[in-house]
């Protein structure tokens, strides 16, 4: 007898053994996929962990259904890394395989049911529920699981379904699906028999009758002349502009013939490589200085002001891997950035460029996945956000953390909570490759690594072709607002500088920090607002749908005309967000084209490239946007940045917030005046004296570190103390405190005075449940390894208490 040990896509912490046979054993190796069953009736892809022989003690295993993979989707270095991520994030390897995988990779079990026969008696004998099912199934041949959940609109239909499988009234399908197709591209051509001579003349005699099928053909005859490549039907249509139908009755006719090509869904179209930019004397100083640090640390951390040409040594360093033959990851914060990044590394390097992203369909990702794994050179250079991580490397040389300060680089939400800037470093080290980090505004944690001597440190300090940094000047809107030299929130010194540079025909961007046109909606008589009945958040007012929404739940309502508790007609709106300043500037400036980029106008997947296409061939003269502007894009014609309001950046209940508010007010200034000219930041703020705006608009970050380390250090907060953070989720409040009082008191038994909380965040409610955070803090003389065990033990003994089975926990490990 043999045996596979198998990691289940579900969270749950142990491996599952199974049963194969001789054959299988011989051909399964780690890090393929099978099918396997689970519980009654489930069937899950597993991935293989490993291959054993020593029976499990005190079950039967069961076997396994059918094998997924002729060769390992993964790598042996990839699961360590994952088993990493696991047990540093505390989560299980099933909750990393799921979030790192591309669904179609995962497949579910998709259970379908349907009627056994249907001269079913005694419909008087089915509960309500059955008998919604049964008739349902009566008009439809068969019903999808998650369709009855929808009919029967409840969670659990098991047991409804199962008493009728006992009843033999119906029977279940399960259906594997296995979702990846490869996209086939048509291409026509012209049948073999019409290839000589005089075949061809009576062909084209015999169509004088059907001009519109020789102008196809003669299309045809065209392009093959001038390209050696396959023409696809689709060119071929466009070329002689004819209609489907033509091609096809060609096509019956014999004349031309189909054929189908597997194709690519992540292509390049362009020219081939351009030469790389000569780096000019900083950069080539910066440059050296990253090599000769890379001798001796595998981690380097590149501090260069903004638009000081930080990609251009990028690609230099790429071309050096590549040429040794190694592969290359690219990781940047947020999508919109890679849309910007892969055009001019396109140039750079053509065809070797793959991309991955969220945003993708699940069979771009398939491709991008299987064409890492097969070491092709068209991913030997791969860019992405965060979830790139995951990719099935075999032979990494050199990774990139771009604007590494980024918060987008840790994910909160399904469980690995990893931060891929650090589970990139412990990649590299696997790999034993090199790892860049790259920022204008470094996130105290690294810079702090860097000064004492754990990373290497190169400082860019000039701009590229010595443009000068952007002059920043605060407005004093209290000021402003006293002598009255507002227009809705645009204080005289913002218009007066807008219309000059209008006048000069280039662009202005204007940063604020919420979307939607006014956060809280208020009846000036009696007080009242509007609140999300799901959470403890007032709703937000969206003008161009008119409606009220929540941006935690998605609860949403019509906007009322008259207020719900006292009934007078008296709503003002408290607060502005972008959809508010877009619509006040389209009055201040009627005749200039204004675009909004936040979350409402970047649903789609182009919709990033779009905007910033436009802006690039200045389309728009004035872009209004949340913090998407912010990261890293880089716009040749803008020579005014307005921040319109600072003071909710600083004002935030976060031990970061003063660092993260430097970093963002930095990076959104340094998009001003990239070029030649000197460009121009407003910044307006209720308190212009802040220690933070005061070293924002003199650009000394230094200043900035060392006064918010010496907070960190006083306070206990990270890089001196480490932290992890335990949310418990609930929706009886009761419980959700008794819970969680329990489980803090459990650690202050080990650790003291390091336990915060029990404490309600600032939205205390979200979706209907009840949040509470505990945070652990960990001294750097404590192990961190013993904690974690601790921790772990503590939940142990929470899961097993029943009263708080359905208290949510959630444990995220430098929750920063």
């Amino acid at each position: 007898m043999y045996f596979i040990d198998v990691i289940l896509p579900i969270p749950l912490k142990q491996t599952f053994t199974y049963s194969v046979n001789k054959d299988e054993a011989a051909f399964l190796k780690q890090g393929m996929r099978v099918a396997i069953p689970f519980g009654k009736s489930k069937v899950y892809t597993g991935i293989v962990y490993q291959v054993h022989d020593q029976p499990p003690v005190g079950y039967e295993t069961k076997s396994i259904d059918h094998i997924l993979d002729e060769e390992p989707i993964l790598t042996t270095v990839q699961l360590k890394h994952w088993e990493w991520i696991a047990k540093y994030y505390m989560c299980s390897l099933g909750e990393v395989i799921k979030a790192a995988l591309p669904s179609a990779f995962l497949l579910e079990s998709e259970t379908i049911i349907k009627l056994s026969s249907r001269n079913f008696q005694g419909e008087e004998s089915l509960s309500d529920d059955e008998f919604v099912l049964y008739e349902a199934l009566q008009h439809q041949s068969s019903l999808h699981i998650n369709d009855a959940r929808s009919i029967l609109d409840r969670r659990n239909i098991v047991s409804v379904i199962q008493k009728l499988l006992d009843k033999h009234i119906i029977e279940v399908e399960e259906t594997v699906y296995e979702q990846y197709t490869p996209k086939l591209k048509r291409y026509i051509k012209l049948s073999k028999k019409y290839t000589s001579e005089e075949n061809l003349r009576e062909l084209l005699d015999s169509l004088t009758r059907a001009p519109k099928q020789r102008d196809v053909l003669m299309n045809l005859f065209m392009l093959n002349s001038q390209t050696k490549k396959p023409i696809s039907s689709k060119a071929l249509q466009k070329k002689s502009e004819a209609s489907a139908a033509t091609l096809k009755s060609l096509i019956d006719k014999g004349i031309l013939e189909e054929y189908f090509i597997q194709h690519d869904r992540v292509e390049f179209s362009g020219e081939a490589s351009s030469e790389i930019k000569t780096l000019n004397e900083a950069q080539t100083k910066a440059y050296d200085e990253v090599k000769t640090s890379f001798d001796t640390n595998d981690v380097v951390l590149l501090h260069g002001v903004t638009s000081s040409g930080k990609t251009e040594i990028y690609v230099r360093l790429i071309e050096e891997v590549i040429a040794t033959g190694k592969q290359v990851l690219y990781m940047l914060p947020e999508i919109a950035l890679t849309t910007q990044l892969i055009s001019r590394l396109q140039k750079y390097f053509g065809e070797k460029i793959s991309v991955y992203h969220s945003k993708f369909s699940v069979n771009e990702r398939v491709e991008v996945w299987n064409n890492v794994l097969a070491e092709k050179p068209k991913a030997q250079v791969v860019i992405g956000a965060r979830s790139s991580l995951f990719l099935p490397f075999k032979n990494l040389g050199f990774i990139i953390v771009d604007e590494e300060h980024e918060p987008s680089f840790k994910q909160y939400s399904p469980a690995p909570r990893y931060n891929a800037r650090d589970s990139s470093i412990v990649l590299a080290s696997l790999h034993k490759a090199k790892l860049l980090m790259g920022s204008a505004t470094p996130s105290l944690e690294s810079y702090h690594n860097a000064k004492t001597g754990k990373f290497g440190l190169v400082t860019l300090k000039k701009r590229f072709g010595n443009v000068l940094m952007p002059d920043i000047e605060l407005v004093d809107v209290k000021e402003k607002n006293r002598k009255k030299q507002m227009t809705g929130h645009f204080s005289d010194r913002l218009l007066e500088e807008m219309r000059e540079v209008l006048k000069h025909g280039e662009q202005v961007i204007l940063f604020q920090n919420r979307r939607g046109f006014s956060p809280v909606v208020e009846c000036t008589t009696c007080g009242v607002s509007p609140q999300c009945p799901n959470c403890d958040v007032s709703l937000t007012f969206h003008q161009h749908k008119n409606q009220l929404r929540c941006h935690y739940c998605g609860y949403h309502m019509a906007m009322m005309q008259s207020c719900i508790a006292c009934g007078s007609e008296t709503l003002d709106t408290k607060g502005f967000g972008t959809e508010q300043i877009e619509t006040e500037l389209k009055t201040l400036f009627p005749n200039h084209k204004i675009a909004r980029m936040d979350q409402d106008t970047t649903k789609g997947k182009h919709a990033y490239s779009k905007l910033i296409e436009a802006l690039e061939n200045e389309e728009i003269d004035i872009l209004v946007g949340t913090q998407m502007l912010a990261k890293g894009l880089d716009f040749r014609n803008i020579s005014l940045v307005g921040v319109m309001n600072a003071d909710n950046l600083l004002n935030f209940p976060d031990f970061r917030a003063h660092e993260r508010s430097f970093q963002l007010l930095q990076q959104v200034s340094g998009r001003a005046g990239r070029t030649q000219k000197r460009g121009k930041v407003l910044i307006q703020t209720y308190n212009p004296y802040h220690q933070i705006l005061k070293q924002v608009s003199v650009n000394d970050y230094e200043a900035m570190y060392k006064e918010q380390l010496e907070e960190r250090y006083n306070y206990k907060y990270p890089p001196f103390f480490r932290t992890i953070k335990i949310v418990f989720k609930d929706k009886n409040l009761a419980r959700v405190q008794k819970g969680s009082t329990w489980f803090g008191q459990a650690l202050e038994i080990q650790f003291k005075e390091n336990i915060l909380g029990p404490e309600p965040p600032p939205i205390g409610r979200i979706k209907n449940k009840y949040i509470i955070n505990l945070l652990v803090k960990i001294p750097k003389k404590q192990s961190l390894e013993m904690t974690k065990k601790y921790i772990e033990n503590v939940q142990r003994s929470f899961n097993s208490i029943k009263e708080f089975s359905s208290v949510r926990v959630n444990i995220d490990v430098d929750n920063y």
